[in-house]
């Protein structure tokens, strides 16, 4: 797809895959200038080939060290994701509260949207969250965080930390819940065109 004179690739990540790992994950993105991770995407882009990396309402490793560290540090707003979830036979995650998703994920969005959305989401694998991560320092490229600042699923205070101490950057932010690419498409349309130069 092209807008903007740019070409946009959405990737579906082997998040169903029960014994997929980050390099995996990462297997399937194509090379790009500007990569764009959302939510747990962002322990996925640092590792795949790329001049520009962009953090959008998402998660930032703890370089080298044990990716469940990351959750002691209390990311996710509290109550997220564990009243709308549970696990399947996998042991992968599998969102079962479809009024909770809409009010965490969604929460901004068009109803038809957020129901297609939900619709959309398939079982989280949790092979990516077992050892250290794999890089020990924040890749090589240009770092950008975008702050959704009415986000129900990640902490807008733990995500500002996160940018500024991992990426060295000062987030950038936008007026929307979680999932800004279907409630303000066209002001995160304009932000990542800003980004991509």
């Amino acid at each position: 797809m092209h807008l903007r004179g740019h070409e946009a690739v959405a990737v579906d990540l082997p998040c169903d895959d029960s014994s997929a790992t980050l390099s995996d994950y990462a297997a399937v993105v194509p090379t790009a200038d500007v990569v764009v991770g959302h939510s747990l995407g962002g322990l996925t882009i640092p590792l795949v080939r790329a001049a520009h990396r962009v953090y959008l309402c998402a998660f930032v490793p703890l370089w080298g060290r044990p990716v469940r560290d990351l959750f002691a540090e209390r990311p996710l707003v509290p109550g997220f994701p564990d009243e709308g979830i549970t696990r399947d036979a996998l042991g992968r995650t599998v969102w079962v509260d479809e009024e909770f998703a809409l009010s965490s994920m969604y929460s901004d969005c068009d109803l038809t949207d957020a129901l297609a959305a939900y619709a959309r989401l398939r079982p989280q694998g949790g092979a990516i969250y077992a050892g250290d991560y794999p890089l020990k320092r924040r890749p090589r490229g240009g770092s950008t965080y975008i702050v959704a600042t009415h986000d129900a699923a990640v902490s807008n205070d733990w995500a500002r930390r996160a940018a500024k101490r991992r990426l060295g950057v000062e987030p950038l932010e936008i007026a929307s819940g979680h999932s800004p690419m279907l409630s303000r498409p066209s002001d995160l349309a304009n932000l990542l065109d800003a980004v991509a130069g």
